[in-house]
């Protein structure tokens, strides 16, 4: 190694935006463990490189004795004192071992170990950058469909969306932009893997904190979803002011933010219900669109029974017990419905 590959280092280092000290130690380490193979496996050497000039020595320590035994890790007092007279028994000795021909072995060393940590660096960057980035939407076209996965370009990474994330029924086209919900940020021997999702009911939470203003502003909270992707969602919500009308806000002025949510959700129906801290109140609301004449409630089992018109008893169950079902899950409580 010489200077122009120490500046080569630090201008490739600089632009990957890696520190350059994790280079170096991994190539000493590197360059011991080369030292070792090829010339002395025995002796306790380390590696110094001159930051500057890339100049690589390889440095040996030996242990001052009487009577030399081994010569690979003892140096006699006499030959000790030959180089500074104060040594003593049992002092360490530093001694220069470099080979002539290790400048070879060096240069292939540092090809490989910094072409592998750059790559993992990279790795490393990316990881933490997209690992901010979990519980957040992305957008990005459509690269390729194979075996069920779509895998979407976001940028530097390529992120894939499984079977089991898709909405059904939702048509995947390549060159279409979509935007999905980042619900997992993995780091494999294959590199830094993003997992989307369209059926997450995070997807839903993003997309009124982005449209809705109070919410993003901490004015209007979001206090559940539930969500069955592609069809229908129920999201409780509520005002810290008593002046602002949490639904009216999500909803928007003729109904424009509630439906542009609904039309990037595939026309997906969208239930916004007021939060309550009566669950009696909480669970009436969480039924709409159906009317709720009474509710008993069991505190102890967490059940409750809803009394609805008989007329609008498949209303409140809905289309094979969709409505109920997310009803449940909203708001945490069991519940059976029957009619006056």
């Amino acid at each position: 190694m010489n200077q122009e590959f120490m500046e080569a280092l630090m201008e490739l280092c600089e632009e990957k935006g890696i520190s350059q000290d994790i280079i170096l130690d991994a190539l000493d380490a590197a360059l011991v463990a080369a030292y070792k193979k090829n010339f002395n496996s025995a002796q306790n050497v380390t590696v110094l490189i001159d930051r500057e000039t890339g100049n690589i020595r390889v440095m040996a320590q030996k242990e001052v004795v009487e009577k030399v035994e081994n010569d690979v890790e003892q140096i006699s007092l006499e030959d000790a004192k030959k180089i500074f007279p104060q040594y003593q028994i049992g002092d360490l000795v530093t001694l220069e071992v470099t080979p002539k021909n290790f400048g070879r072995i060096s240069a292939m060393t540092a090809k490989q170990v910094v072409t592998q940590r750059l790559r993992e660096a990279e790795r490393g960057i990316l990881y933490s950058e997209f690992t901010e980035k979990t519980n957040d939407i992305v957008s990005g076209p459509i690269e390729r469909i194979e075996r069920g996965n779509v895998y979407v370009d976001i940028g530097k990474l390529e992120a894939f969306m499984p079977a089991h994330e898709q909405v059904p029924g939702e048509h995947y086209e390549v060159g279409k932009t979509i935007k999905c919900y980042v619900s997992e940020v993995r780091n494999s021997s294959r590199g830094t893997q993003i997992i989307l999702s369209r059926t997450h009911p995070g997807l839903v939470r993003r997309l009124f904190e982005t449209e809705v203003p109070e919410i993003a502003d901490g004015i209007v909270e979001i206090k559940g979803i539930a969500r069955e992707g592609g069809s229908r969602t129920k999201i409780a919500v509520y005002s810290n002011d008593p002046n602002i009308d949490a639904q009216g806000s999500c909803i928007g002025p003729k109904g424009t933010r509630v439906q542009n949510i609904g039309d990037e959700l595939g026309n997906e129906k969208i239930d916004i219900v007021k939060w309550s801290e009566d669950p009696a109140e909480f669970i009436a609301a969480s039924l709409s669109p159906s009317n709720v004449v009474s509710i008993d409630i069991n505190a102890e089992e967490k059940c409750a029974r809803v009394t609805v018109p008989e007329y609008q008893l498949s209303l409140a169950i809905g289309k094979a017990g969709q409505n109920v079902r997310l009803a449940a899950r909203l708001t945490g409580w069991k519940i059976d419905i029957i009619t006056e």
